[in-house]
């Protein structure tokens, strides 16, 4: 007989997600993607941080202040993270697990490369006027949204 405690793909994806958002180097906010395929093969995955070659001791990670003195000029979303690290040609019809739901310039990336579905975590900016406009265009563009729904199982890995 087969193991039945194993965790679900959601489970599996989301978990993979929240891992890599603990690459970020963010003080506030962390936040990871995992975008799979129809087979349920990771194709990529992002967390968010500054873009390559920039160095991250030197850029600001400030939330408030002159838009050129924090972070929001130059962080490099998740979501578009896992896009931009996929060389393997065309993302059509694949889902991305994300910790965050995406913001509008993500949105636009995620529509664009042909991302179906989106399962994330938190909503917590959902009153934003960023998010919404992610909810208005997935409506417009027929990508599914919806909330991962967590069991009550915690799994401890230790590094």
């Amino acid at each position: 007989m087969k193991r039945e405690d194993y965790i679900s793909w959601d489970q599996y994806f989301m978990g993979i997600a929240l891992m890599s958002a603990h690459r970020s180097k963010d003080p506030n906010t962390q936040v990871g993607a995992c975008i799979v395929d129809q087979n349920n093969k990771i194709l990529s995955i992002g967390y968010n941080g500054m873009p390559r070659g920039c160095n991250d001791d030197e850029m600001p990670w400030e939330r408030e202040g002159e838009v050129l003195d924090t972070k929001y000029a130059y962080v490099c979303h998740a979501e578009l993270n896992a896009i931009l690290n996929y060389s393997g040609g065309s993302l059509e019809g694949a889902k991305v697990y994300v910790t965050l739901f995406p913001c509008n310039e993500c949105a636009k990336a995620i529509i664009q490369c042909g991302i179906k579905e989106i399962i994330y975590k938190s909503d917590k900016y959902m009153d934003s006027a960023a998010t919404i406009a992610s909810k208005r265009m997935f409506d417009m563009a027929g990508v599914k949204y919806r909330q991962y729904v967590s069991g009550d199982r915690n799994l401890v890995i230790k590094l």
